[in-house]
């Protein structure tokens, strides 16, 4: 196996060594990042194949097995799906319901009763990241089909058990859980237009470039930086997956899990990263 090139070496020794710093700067509990840019070809890796409680990148997923069902002519997205706030839990199929005063979308909530089309739902889903329509979505997938989806293009690192604000399954430890890795190999895939074919591909990330939160990765950004993404974020998590689309360049892919304790602010750490990435990537191409 070849040695990599020189300025290659230098970038992964500088990034290792930053982001070091940058854990012990934030007082950050765990940290996992996965990286590769398609136009230097540099991948680098931090903690890549540990498990973090997923949050809201589990969305991603979910997107995912709504595309592989459109592909397979088994769902369109124009079909309606019937608006109401109950959910089986996985443990012991009780009811429960979602509080619409902790949704990031709660406007979702004045169609209830109505329908909404499988379209609208993924797009609340991934641009203000709504639970409600999530959970929406995994009654019309099935946990099984975004588990499907995720085997066939080869993404391990992945694990969606159930909805989100699932409290009998949490307080018995059935959580989803990704890997700085697994949510990679997602990225990829859409990125090269692997993920159902290249036309579902580009219709995801656009979704995914209208995402609405843009504290993590683009805030570590350029302004003229275009990002498409998704974040996670619950009391103790910051996560944001996304692919980095730069001028004059093709674009990189960068995933960053966070995790701190009850007790540390929220910090800037996910920005921190991004930032030292992108400067480290200008550094290479002057």
């Amino acid at each position: 196996m070849s040695e990599p090139a020189p300025s290659i070496a230098r970038a992964e020794i500088s990034l290792y060594a930053s982001v070091l710093a940058i854990r012990e700067r934030h007082g950050l509990e765990r940290l996992g990042i996965a990286f590769w840019d398609s136009e230097t070809t540099l991948q680098w890796a931090y903690n890549a194949d540990e498990y973090f409680h997923a949050a809201s990148t589990m969305k991603l997923a979910v997107l995912l097995g709504v595309y592989r069902q459109v592909g397979r002519g088994e769902l369109t997205l124009d079909a309606p799906v019937h608006v109401r706030n109950k959910f089986r839990s996985v443990v012991n199929d009780q009811l429960y319901m979602l509080d619409f005063d902790r949704d990031a979308d709660p406007d979702l909530y004045r169609n209830l009763g109505r329908t909404m089309t499988v379209q609208q739902l993924a797009y609340a889903m991934i641009t203000t990241s709504s639970n409600f329509a999530t959970n929406l979505l995994v009654d019309v997938l099935g946990v099984s089909t975004i588990q499907t989806a995720l085997a066939e293009l080869g993404i391990d690192g992945m694990k969606v058990v159930r909805g989100v604000e699932d409290q009998a399954a949490f307080e018995a430890g059935i959580n989803n859980e990704v890997t700085a890795a697994g949510l990679l190999k997602l990225l990829r895939a859409l990125a090269e237009g692997k993920a159902y074919g290249a036309e579902a591909s580009a219709e995801m990330l656009k979704i995914l470039h209208d995402q609405r939160f843009k504290g993590g990765i683009p805030a570590g950004l350029p302004q003229a930086a275009r990002v498409a993404h998704k974040t996670g974020n619950i009391a103790t998590v910051h996560h944001d997956a996304g692919i980095v689309y730069l001028e004059h360049r093709k674009p990189y892919a960068l995933v960053i899990l966070t995790q701190f304790h009850s007790e540390t602010p929220r910090s800037t750490a996910v920005a921190d990263v991004s930032r030292d990435i992108y400067e480290c990537l200008a550094a290479m191409n002057p």
